[in-house]
């Protein structure tokens, strides 16, 4: 299994750098950043600086939008990051929620994104691509280019969709469960239209908080810090629940019932320990969804989602313990996971 460190770029741009430089010390392969911005910094801008001071990391946006910038565009600045550093980047794409509400648009139809991915996918290849009429190449990307595409995805149409044509499944909640009901559509669409499901690489992201002990004060902190998580991925399955319906049999209700109680969601608080928009999320959905309390109990459930099929876990570090949860996924973590 994988590892990754998400973080959003805040200022200074040079702390997400460092962060990432300890991640790749501690044994992480991928380095993923939100990407919406107007609530944060540029991370592009910034994954130059992490991939000049890094050797090996892969990083990419968690996730970018076929919106904010045209797919042509997207595509160059992929192609131009494996050009100065080797074939070192990843696209994870998705609806771009945070990123197209507040800029008081809605989020990407499904329709989008897969024009993007097929777009961002061959020009990063330095293979020709159609932009509405238009064919365009890059004639400067050299041979053996190649932009990997992971999509996140919740819905039915959604999970069938990243079966049949993305290189990667990005899932963002680490429930058992919910990870196998979901993996399974993905790999049952890829087997449908004549694909290797395992070709297909699966992603879980989560926020993961490391405890000395599971005494009931050392887990309320950890569960009061990744919280807004549960909000986040509340705003996803109001979506759901608006499109398929609370009770179709399309969508899981150990994904949907917890929603009952929400109001409303200010994003200016966006994936933040102190997002009051969050306190209807339950410590059961806490627990399910993220990844608290001692290393041990990181252990047996990353373990639980390696069985599914899970390649990579990509840690949320949105809390008080950047730094402490690195170095306790370096030390205690990491070794006992890849054994």
């Amino acid at each position: 299994m994988d590892f990754g460190l998400v973080l959003q770029t805040d200022p200074p741009a040079s702390e997400v750098v460092r962060l990432m430089q300890r991640a790749e010390a501690a044994g992480f392969t991928h380095g993923w950043t939100f990407d919406s911005c107007v609530l944060w910094q540029e991370p592009f801008v910034i994954y130059s600086r992490i991939l000049a001071e890094t050797s090996h990391l892969t990083v990419g946006p968690m996730v970018t939008n076929p919106s904010t910038r045209t797919w042509e565009v997207t595509a160059s600045t992929f192609a131009t990051l494996n050009d100065m550093y080797g074939n070192r980047t990843v696209c994870g794409i998705g609806r771009g929620d945070s990123a197209m509400r507040v800029a008081g648009r809605k989020p990407n139809t499904l329709a989008r994104i897969s024009g993007a991915m097929k777009v961002i996918r061959a020009l990063g290849r330095g293979e020709e691509a159609d932009l509405g009429g238009t064919v365009v190449r890059f004639p400067w990307v050299r041979e053996g280019a190649n932009v990997p595409v992971w999509m996140a995805a919740y819905g039915p149409r959604a999970l069938k969709m990243t079966g049949e044509e993305a290189d990667g499944f990005i899932l963002q909640l680490a429930d058992p469960f919910l990870t196998e009901w979901m993996v399974r559509a993905v790999r049952d669409a890829a087997a449908a239209v004549g694909r290797d499901p395992s070709e297909v690489r699966i992603c879980v992201a989560a926020p993961a908080y490391v405890t000395d002990d599971d005494a009931p004060e050392a887990l309320a902190h950890a569960r009061q810090q990744c919280r807004w998580f549960g909000g986040m991925v509340g705003n996803h399955v109001a979506d759901l629940v608006s499109t398929y319906g609370a009770d179709s049999g399309l969508v899981p209700h150990e994904l949907t019932d917890y929603i009952r109680a929400r109001e409303g969601y200010d994003y200016s608080h966006h994936g933040r320990t102190d997002n009051p928009d969050t306190a209807f999320v339950p410590d059961a959905i806490v627990d399910r969804f993220c990844l608290v309390g001692p290393a041990a109990a990181h252990i047996e459930k990353l373990g639980r989602l390696r069985e599914l099929g899970v390649d990579q876990f990509a840690l949320y570090a949105m809390h008080d313990a950047k730094e402490a949860v690195i170095d306790a996924y370096a030390r205690d973590v990491i070794p006992a996971v890849r054994g």
